[in-house]
């Protein structure tokens, strides 16, 4: 096959690239990089010097496309299936940018931050950031729940790249601040859960969900 995808399972990043991958059923063949792995971190860097996942590689044109946004939106003008993740419309596109971007810069980015704290020894934790970053998924919590008033996807009746950015934010956002209080996200999450192609990301997730981090008793 023409794309190989470099990524871990349990990664919330690379299920947003997996998410528009499967949605299209764009064939690719998965490469689960272990970080620990001295060889496999190796290799990873010598195709994105950052060595963060996922990284696709598209043998055919020669290319190393880095950051899930960018593989996206690479997938939607190289790959292009049933469904489009970015509008062609200009300014459609552009407020379907803005939304991945505010997924996975006010959702995505504290989700992790909360979740990267419980992975610190018992002296270096941060509470303090720990509460400025659930305060924020609370306030994103509320603008999406504005958003999804009207139910449907993050950008209306079609499924986008919006979508792809919104599956692990929430998913895992979930776990860290509960949306329960929060009618309309809560929907909107079990509509995501539903989608075919994530459904698939979780089912193939869920070996590794043994090695994620839960909060301390």
């Amino acid at each position: 096959m023409s794309l190989i995808l470099h990524f871990h399972p349990l990664s919330s990043f690379c299920w947003k690239a997996l998410t528009a991958l499967y949605e299209n059923d764009t064939p690719f063949t998965p490469n689960i990089v272990n970080l620990g792995d001295p060889g496999e971190r190796a290799a990873l860097t010598k195709l994105w010097p950052i060595c963060r996942f996922p990284v696709l590689e598209d043998k055919a044109k020669g290319e190393v496309v880095p950051e899930s946004s960018i593989i996206i939106e690479y997938l939607d003008r190289h790959y292009p299936g049933r469904t489009r993740f970015i509008p062609e419309e200009k300014d459609r596109g552009l407020e379907t940018r803005l939304r991945d971007r505010f997924y996975d810069l006010y959702l995505h980015l504290p989700m992790q931050k909360a979740i990267g704290d419980r992975l610190r020894p018992a002296g270096n934790k941060d509470p303090h950031g720990v509460e400025e970053a659930r305060a924020q998924l609370r306030k994103s919590y509320a603008i999406i729940d504005r958003q999804m008033e009207g139910g449907g996807w993050a950008m209306g009746s079609d499924f986008s790249l919006a979508d792809c950015a919104a599956m692990p934010s929430l998913y895992y956002g979930n776990r860290v601040e509960p949306v329960g209080g929060f009618r309309n996200v809560s929907a909107y999450l079990e509509r995501l859960q539903a989608r075919p192609s994530f459904a698939r990301v979780l089912k193939e997730a869920e070996p590794y969900f043994g090695l994620f981090p839960t909060a301390a008793e």
